[in-house]
């Protein structure tokens, strides 16, 4: 069965999603997803639903695409919300933000403040 699928089996919205719910299950960790809702402004509200908010208030967003859309909406969440403690997991942090471009996902985190992973949640990020 595909990531894709199996995620959706278990009502994530991604293989990832369904991974990184699997990791806190296995290590015994509480977590709540999508659960909370966190308004942000544009040139209208709109409302923000981290994948993972955990109990010590650390939310994990995961990433298999980090579009533009998704890069801007997280720059204003930080802007208007600077107390959040949003994190990413990406499939692959590797990956390029455009076609042509050098910059990466992971490239992308490190320029605007936000810690990142491929994949996998650290260990140091659970015993905060």
């Amino acid at each position: 069965m595909e990531a894709r699928e199996r995620g959706l089996k278990y009502g994530y919205r991604s293989g990832l999603e369904e991974s990184i719910a699997r990791q806190f299950e296995e290590r015994g960790i509480t977590y709540y997803y999508e659960t909370t809702r966190i308004e942000y402004e544009v040139n209208e509200i709109r409302k923000y639903t981290p994948d993972f908010v955990l109990p010590n208030g650390l939310i994990i967003e995961t990433k298999g695409r980090f579009v533009a859309s998704d890069r801007k909406k997280h720059l204003l969440i930080k802007k208007q919300h600077p107390f959040l403690d949003i994190r990413f997991v990406f499939s692959n942090s590797r990956q390029k933000i455009s076609k042509g471009s050098k910059t990466t996902y992971g490239d992308w985190c490190d320029k605007y403040g936000f810690l990142f992973s491929d994949k996998l949640i650290p260990n140091e990020w659970l015993e905060e």
